[in-house]
């Protein structure tokens, strides 16, 4: 009896949701690789297994009772989650489509009786002027990243302890 009162105190205050986010392909200009997050109202519909007729709205969007106490915190908290990663992706596609239009620029300035070599060089030349051309941008996203990143973080760590809260005290 004891043992199974302590796997429940367990259980309740374990604090990782039952949720599996999923990895989509890559994309083809950015090449990240988008994460399809099962607990927002736009997931991915469950199975119906349990032969329940289909509904022509999402029925998760929908709760017949009162919101949770944490649902503002946490609708801040995956709107937050994922205005970063739109801010990942553009970044990443405006960079590398920038990148790809540069590099087939300057190999189109080389003549095709050109060897291996001086192409070889041609493209060092360039990469070596993307990198310092690109410092400045690439710490300003960086800096803006990691600031929105840390957000991220410290709105998921105050909900979960918001969560953990009510469930030992009610």
């Amino acid at each position: 009896m004891f043992p199974r009162r302590c796997s429940q105190f367990r259980r309740s205050l374990h604090l990782s949701p039952k949720c599996q986010h999923l990895v989509g392909p890559n994309d083809p200009v950015s090449n990240l690789r988008p994460i399809i997050y099962t607990d927002t109202p736009n997931s991915p519909p469950k199975s119906n297994s349990q032969g329940k007729l289909n509904h022509p709205y999402s029925l998760q969007e929908f709760s017949d009772g009162p919101p949770s106490p944490n649902h503002a915190l946490e609708l801040q908290y995956k709107l937050k989650r994922e205005q970063l990663d739109a801010l990942n992706h553009k970044y990443w596609a405006e960079s590398n489509t920038r990148f790809e239009a540069g590099k087939a620029s300057v190999l189109a300035s080389i003549p095709e009786s050109a060897s291996p070599e001086t192409r070889e060089h041609a493209l060092s030349e360039f990469l070596k002027k993307w990198v310092v051309q690109e410092r400045d941008r690439q710490e300003v996203y960086s800096t803006e990243w990691r600031t929105r990143n840390f957000e991220v973080i410290a709105l998921g760590a105050r909900l979960e302890y918001h969560r953990l809260k009510q469930r030992i005290f009610g």
